[in-house]
């Protein structure tokens, strides 16, 4: 038997502000829930888990559990979306900016509602463009994210936090990483008073430690049918995943929660999911949502236990009991004194314990699991623990000699009223470890794990570095001394048939403890016949390190990429569509391969071939694509956001070293557009926009014919961001190709191709241009990025406004407004074509008034007020209201942070 117990609740939060927008959006709630009664303010809303993404939809394959967390369990779950998706697409109409915003959250609350989720917290953060880099997100989205995230989960006090992967990950988009580690930072933030102190001092507000953190997903084997959460083993052995199997049947709907969540994801059609195809009706095949635990305060199912498999193993311990643990408030966890630890070297082991407020625990003690072979001293008594007590045990644990990798150090306690179980990762390491030198990302990402105090998610990125074919580069061999004394030894590397290195083995000397060196090799292919990696896959090598205790070895990869000699044409190749005999030197370079979406069913349906040359200061361009289905033909006015057509895309980077496209060039060209001519865009590079506005001087045209189309085009090379490298630039050459007329891709192919290569410059082709030299005062360093800010601010959405009222928590995840400079709509008054609204100001400011109804918006306005007092204003009808009608406003003091948010019922 499980009982369940809910969190005490506090305060409030609030925005940032932007231009008004309107939709007729369904309401939040029913109109005939009505507003709170005046001078019956209500507590905050009291969660029990909580969901931090970065867009709309980024829940959406959590949806299965959290449905049935809801209706079996009750389960209150809230959703943080830090941006409202505004820098996606649209298959469903002409929006964009802060009315796609609007679009979007619109989607978002009816889709998670299927779920049982009806809390919603949009942070305003600014959706720029797809990138895979977290080090940009983190500068566009600012220092203040982290902040809002902390004030939602003090405010809403959520005992699960949810959230997605915090790794660089190959196409790992790098918003949702950046949300992961805001998510992963604000479980350790929330419950430290010193972390953003004046949410305490001045807001009210109490730090709140959530009992256990998740990311979404899990690295390992799976398998489907209701046994999938036991069966699955993951890729660390000594990591703790859990899982809820999709397959169960919700009593309330008569379906599968897999086909629940399904139904829920179309809601998302302005991302053409709304075509997304049923799931099997066999509940054998249906998986598992899987979730990977990366921190817990209180005791949790032992992996491999029937407890650890259940459906509510991952709320165990924080919000349901099951038979014989300890009771819910009881606190637990292990920590070791350092997460590397040494084979033969002993370290030590706290495990401490806190009997919930109300509940004594009695005699208690903890003992420690450790691998076979390692030695454990220490008594584990951890005495009489009355109501609040705390007790620690502190053990002396040595690992066995030759122990190697992650490893296992586990506590189980007994005490008079139940057992709990907890553990904790280390990791084995020899004196001398050595990796091969990490991506920019990866490093930034590696340094993050340890600033935050999380070494358990290093090391999840495979090291890999790109090389281009037949081509040569520097590799770096990073050596650590992780003992107390200097070390001296070699570093050896073993490269597979096809590559050579300029030495087997490199020694180093007197390296400090502590200390870092990095030993240089150079590699190369010698077999340009090799597949590249995107064909053949990594190509993976050993990397031995000695010292004078012994040895250790990893497993990098090289990553081979396309390469390309782009001969100089004799003459500047005519920019009409049409490849004319001789126009184009060289061989044409295959961009038919496969890199996201559907396979192509022929090379009708989906294949290309490119050729690039230069003259002059200029590269030239042409593409031939097989195409038996144009997809949608966007007005010359939409030519925006490529990947929703048929498109050709041209990547390039031109010093060949970016970390994200905010450094490069990416140029699309529409082959069609309903006018008939193509079209020019850039999206998400150094400057984005309309072809004539972002790329001055550049040309492009196209010839369509039955079943195929050629795209050319002439980008002089002082409108690329930087002076290119003659003997190293990126190139890459991408088609989307979409067979259907709602503005929906189906196969994305190309020349150099992973998932999210659009994003990647280190893994795009490299071209040289022999004989090319840009002009001697042409800069090599890029200009500053224009990254596009248009966020729709919570104040204009009568969504997020109705929702604060209803919960009582500010909008955008900032303070509420001081009451000295508060503002509210304290009665409306319906008119034949208008509603008169009274509003009371402490300060000036302005308010953001929507009259809304079951249908959603029928008038809104905003208006400025420059006094306190009492302020009657008229807010024009687009359309007659219906019953139930309210008026709902959004506040914010003009010089002033925070607002107050209102509703009053239409007389």
């Amino acid at each position: 038997m499980r009982t369940r117990t809910r969190a005490l609740a506090t305060r409030a939060g609030a925005l940032l502000a932007s231009a008004a927008v309107a939709l007729a959006l369904t309401p939040a709630v029913p109109a005939a829930a009505g507003p709170p009664a005046p001078g019956k303010p209500t507590a905050p809303v009291d969660l029990d888990a909580l969901f931090v993404g970065a867009h709309p939809d980024d829940e959406a394959s959590t949806l299965s559990t959290l449905g049935q967390w809801n209706e079996e369990h009750g389960v209150r779950t809230g959703v943080v979306t830090v941006t409202r998706g505004e820098g996606g697409g649209n298959a469903v109409g002409p929006e964009e900016g802060p009315a796609l915003g609007l679009l979007r959250e619109d989607e978002e609350r009816r889709a998670v509602g299927k779920a049982g989720v009806r809390e919603v917290f949009n942070l305003d953060d600014v959706d720029f463009y797809y990138t895979v880099s977290a080090p940009l997100t983190d500068q566009v989205w600012g220092g203040d994210t982290l902040e809002k995230v902390v004030r939602v989960v003090r405010q809403t006090r959520p005992e699960i936090l949810l959230t997605m992967d915090p790794a660089p990950t190959p196409g790992n988009h790098g918003n949702h990483q950046e949300a992961a580690r805001l998510a992963i930072e604000a479980f350790y933030a929330a419950a430290d008073p010193k972390r953003f102190p004046e949410q305490i001092t001045r807001e009210g507000l109490k730090p709140f430690a959530p009992a256990r953190l998740f990311t979404g997903g899990a690295r390992g084997t799976a398998q489907t049918g209701p046994g999938c959460a036991a069966a699955f083993r993951p890729a660390n052995p000594a990591q703790n995943v859990y899982g809820v199997w999709s397959g169960r049947t919700s009593a309330s709907r008569g379906t599968t929660w897999a086909a629940v969540e399904r139904d829920a994801q179309r809601t998302y059609a302005s991302q053409g999911w709304a075509g997304f195809p049923d799931v099997p009706a066999d509940p054998a095949q249906l998986g598992c949502d899987m979730f990977t635990q990366v921190d817990a305060r209180v005791p949790f199912p032992e992996p491999g236990s029937p407890a650890a498999a259940a459906p509510t193993a991952i709320l165990d311990g924080a919000l349901t009991r099951p038979e014989g643990t300890v009771p819910l408030g009881t606190e637990l966890t292990l920590r070791t004194d350092g997460f590397d630890v040494r084979p033969g070297t002993p370290f030590e082991v706290k495990v401490g314990v806190t009997a919930p407020p109300r509940e004594q625990l009695g005699r208690s003690s903890a003992a420690l699991r450790v691998p076979e072979g390692w030695r454990v001293e220490g008594t584990g008594d951890l005495g009489r623990l009355s109501p609040g007590r705390t007790g620690t045990a502190t053990f002396t644990v040595t690992p066995a000699q030759g122990a190697a990798g992650r490893a296992r150090v586990a506590a189980t306690l007994t005490t008079e009223r139940g057992q709990g179980y907890t553990d904790r990762q280390v990791e084995l390491s020899p004196a001398v470890r050595a990796v091969q030198q990490p991506l920019p990302q990866v490093a930034q990402y590696e340094k993050w794990t340890a600033d935050v105090g999380v070494p358990q998610l290093r090391g999840l990125v495979t090291p890999v570095l790109t090389l281009p074919s037949g081509g040569s580069r520097q590799v770096g061999v990073v050596v650590t001394n992780v003992s107390a004394t200097a070390r001296s030894g070699a570093v050896r590397v073993e490269l597979p048939d096809g590559f050579a290195a300029d030495r087997a083995e490199a020694p180093y000397s007197g390296l400090a403890p502590g200390a870092s060196t990095t030993v240089p090799f150079t590699v190369t292919n010698t077999d340009p016949s090799e597949k590249t990696s995107n064909e053949g896959g990594d190509y993976a090598y050993t990397l031995t390190v000695t010292s004078e205790d012994g040895s250790s070895t990893t497993r990098p990869a090289l990553e081979l990429v396309p390469a390309a000699t782009l001969a100089q044409a004799a003459a500047a190749p005519a920019v009409d569509g049409r490849e004319a005999e001789g126009e184009y030197a060289g061989p044409a370079l295959d961009v038919s391969r496969v890199w996201e979406g559907s396979a192509c069913s022929s090379p009708a349906d989906c294949s290309g071939t490119a050729k690039v040359t230069w003259h002059d200061d200029t590269l030239f361009l042409v593409v031939h694509v097989r195409d038996e289905a144009l997809g949608t033909r966007l007005p010359a006015s939409d030519c925006k956001r490529h990947w929703r057509t048929d498109a050709v895309e041209i990547a390039i980077d031109p010093r060949g070293a970016s970390e994200n496209t905010s450094t490069t060039f990416k140029a699309a060209v529409l082959p069609v557009t309903a006018e008939g001519p193509a079209c020019l865009l850039r999206d998400a590079d150094n400057r984005q926009g309309p072809g004539e506005e972002s790329a001055p001087g550049m040309r492009v045209a196209s010839t369509v014919s039955d079943g195929s189309y050629v795209v050319e085009a002439a980008i002089p090379m002082g409108i690329l961001p930087g002076a290119v490298d003659p003997a190293h630039m990126g190139l890459n050459i991408l088609v989307y190709d979409s067979d259907t007329q709602d503005k929906t891709g189906q196969t994305r192919i190309g020349w150099s191709t992973w998932g999210g290569v659009q994003g990647d410059p280190y893994r795009w082709g490299v071209a040289t241009l022999p004989g090319y030299r840009p002009p001697a005062d042409r800069p090599t360093t890029p200009p500053e990025a224009v990254i596009p800010d248009s966020a729709l601010s919570s104040l204009d959405s009568p969504q997020s406004l109705e929702q604060s009222v209803r919960v009582n928590v500010p909008v955008a995840g900032g303070p509420a407004a001081e009451r000295s400079k508060a503002g509210e709509a304290v009665s409306a008054r319906a008119g034949r074509d208008a509603v008169t609204v009274t509003l009371r100001t402490a300060a000036p400011g302005r308010a953001h008034v929507f009259v809304r109804d079951a249908d959603g918006t029928a008038g809104n306005r905003v208006v400025t007020v420059t006094s306190k007092g009492t302020t009657t204003v008229q807010v024009p009808l687009t359309r007659p209201t219906k019953a139930g009608a309210t008026v709902v406003t959004g506040w914010q003091p003009r010089n002033a942070t925070g607002t107050t948010t209102s509703q009053a019922p239409i007389r």
